[in-house]
């Protein structure tokens, strides 16, 4: 069998399906949506481990929201900005997350009654703007050991989950930084 020309035989190539294959593949079970033969994770885990990150980031933005409006002080007007603006990543992060369990064939579970108990961050109102600082740095840490977890199970399996859990991640780290300035810059108050 000659080698055809866009596909040198080098064994420095990748190795790639043939176009009849794919397209065969493509046309098998094409109620499976983006889920191809090739994706290596287990989809029910992938899954649950996405309704846990979508709860965690439901729980983050209530609690950020809370503080946000509950935050009080000289010092309040700066936090307050941070709370909200890291309200709105967090919901950013929770849509993406939505985005792709449906993507995978899934369902997004925004239950109420169940949010708290499947996110891995709690719901701690606080009453001092130390405090919700505290409480919120808390729950990025939270985030980012459970996020790192993620990110390790699905590289090699899933790479589109595994780049986008990536992404938040490293969202959650910045998060984590900002909140740890606030918090000394208000312990040398």
């Amino acid at each position: 069998m000659a080698d055809s020309p866009s596909r040198p035989n080098n064994p420095a190539s990748p190795q790639m399906t043939d176009v009849a294959t794919l397209r065969q593949r493509a046309r098998a079970n094409i109620d499976e949506g983006a889920v191809t033969p090739s994706y290596s994770a287990d989809r029910d885990t992938v899954l649950k481990m996405l309704n846990d990150a979508l709860a965690t980031e439901i729980v983050c933005v209530l609690r950020y929201k809370r503080h946000y409006f509950m935050a009080q002080g000289l010092s309040s007007e700066s936090v307050k900005a941070e709370f909200n603006e890291h309200a709105a990543e967090e919901q950013e992060h929770a849509d993406r997350i939505a985005e792709r369990i449906v993507q995978l064939g899934g369902a997004p579970d925004l239950n109420p009654a169940t949010l708290a108990t499947r996110a891995h961050s709690e719901y701690v109102e606080a009453t001092s703007l130390v405090e919700m600082i505290r409480e919120n740095l808390i729950a990025e840490r939270i985030a980012i050991e459970s996020y790192r977890e993620m990110v390790e199970y699905l590289d090699g399996k899933d790479p589109t989950t595994h780049r986008m859990m990536r992404d938040i991640l490293a969202v959650e780290e910045e998060h984590a930084e900002d909140l740890n300035s606030l918090l000394q810059g208000m312990k040398s108050n």
